[in-house]
């Protein structure tokens, strides 16, 4: 079987106890560790008004990163579209592939805008006992509608939306972003817009999208690449490769469909340690779906002075029931498992530890371990 690469996702989290910039400069140590592990590519996202995540400007930090690296491929996972327009995020790319020529990937988001479509409903293989028949857990699915209608998150919307400005129409800002980089852009009156530096960049467009819904069908329909997340919403991957791929159309840019998929993972020298340094996740994943924002990640101790109530447990169980944690060899199974169950081209590894050396190190043994497997 033919290798399938690891990548990197990056929320530039923050730990209980530090700051905003010792997260960045932990993210730059990161980017340039991972990159001499051998990682494909090292994705930053975006995320707005959590105080235990500092990746608020995707293009930014890839500035930094890009400045701290040689080889490894640098990408945005992703832009959030629903607040930005397709001219403002091609001419950050664009002057970031002119200063990192061929190394940008611009991943692109429709979160932050109006709602999607729903897509297909349900997983597109039969399930025994909620896992696939490759022994992927595939949970039932998160409501998230107490989140989206939270304080903060209403909040978010009205600080990043411009008074009185409509999210475009998330297909229509793909289709500007390519005729900016072809240099065919024409509006209704014929008038030609060039964008410089931009025109012409070699940037890798990605699709992102955690449902079957409007951005697995935009991403196919246009024959791009397209990652969908497991470690956000593990009841939605399986439906959102699918429908990616029974929309794709080939394209100029992909004569079959592309799929990368994430995992979030903590790996150390031994299972116990491991859990141990996965102990704060659950509080962690808590804060974000109460809509609380993402609390700067606590130590194993602060998480177990947590009093949890079953309700508590029930808005984050699936998370931690999909997180892959343990040695390198039983994560590196679990990763084989999701990656023939999703049939996926690439694997995109997130993982958040309290100490930042624990982290890098959790990425280092995964790195050797499938290495080692030839995959």
């Amino acid at each position: 079987m033919s290798r399938t690469p690891l990548s990197v996702l990056d929320l530039v989290p923050v730990s209980s106890g530090a700051s905003g910039p010792d997260a960045v400069r932990n993210a730059i140590a990161l980017a340039q560790a991972t990159e001499s592990f051998g990682y494909h590519r090292y994705w930053v996202a975006e995320h707005h008004l959590n105080p235990g995540v500092a990746g608020t400007s995707p293009a930014v930090v890839l500035a930094l990163l890009g400045a701290a690296t040689s080889r490894i491929r640098l990408g945005s996972g992703a832009v959030l579209m629903g607040h930005r327009t397709a001219l403002s995020t091609i001419e950050e790319f664009g002057l970031l592939d002119a200063a990192f020529p061929g190394r940008i990937d611009l991943g692109l988001g429709r979160s932050g805008g109006r709602p999607g479509s729903a897509g297909a409903v349900g997983a597109p293989v039969e399930l025994v006992d909620g896992r696939t028949p490759e022994g992927l857990l595939v949970p039932p699915k998160f409501d998230p509608s107490g989140l989206l209608g939270s304080p903060r998150f209403q909040l978010q919307k009205e600080l990043l939306q411009l008074p009185g400005a409509t999210s475009a129409d998330y297909g229509e800002q793909i289709d500007t972003i390519l005729a900016f980089i072809e240099g065919t852009y024409r509006d209704a009156a014929g008038t030609p817009a060039r964008v410089v530096p931009g025109e012409g960049a070699e940037l890798e467009l990605w699709v992102l999208g955690s449902s079957g819904g409007e951005s697995a069908e935009v991403a196919g329909k246009r024959g791009l690449r397209f990652a969908t997340n497991y470690h956000v919403n593990p009841s939605g991957v399986l439906e959102a490769a699918h429908s990616y791929r029974t929309a794709f159309a080939p394209s100029d840019t992909l004569t079959a469909p592309h799929v990368a998929v994430s995992a979030d993972v903590v790996v150390a020298e031994t299972e116990q340690e491991a859990r141990e340094l996965a102990t704060g996740y659950g509080l962690w994943v808590r804060s974000i779906r109460t809509g609380e924002g993402a609390i700067p990640f606590p130590t194993p101790d602060e998480a177990r002075a947590w009093e949890w109530t079953e309700e508590d447990r029930a808005l984050v169980q699936d998370r931690l029931d999909t997180q892959f944690v343990g040695t390198a060899e039983q994560v590196a199974d679990q990763l084989e498992i999701l990656q023939r169950a999703v049939d996926a081209d690439e694997l995109v590894l997130t993982t958040i530890t309290h100490d930042h050396a624990d982290r890098v190190r959790s990425y280092e043994l995964i790195a050797e371990e499938w290495a080692r497997r030839g995959r």
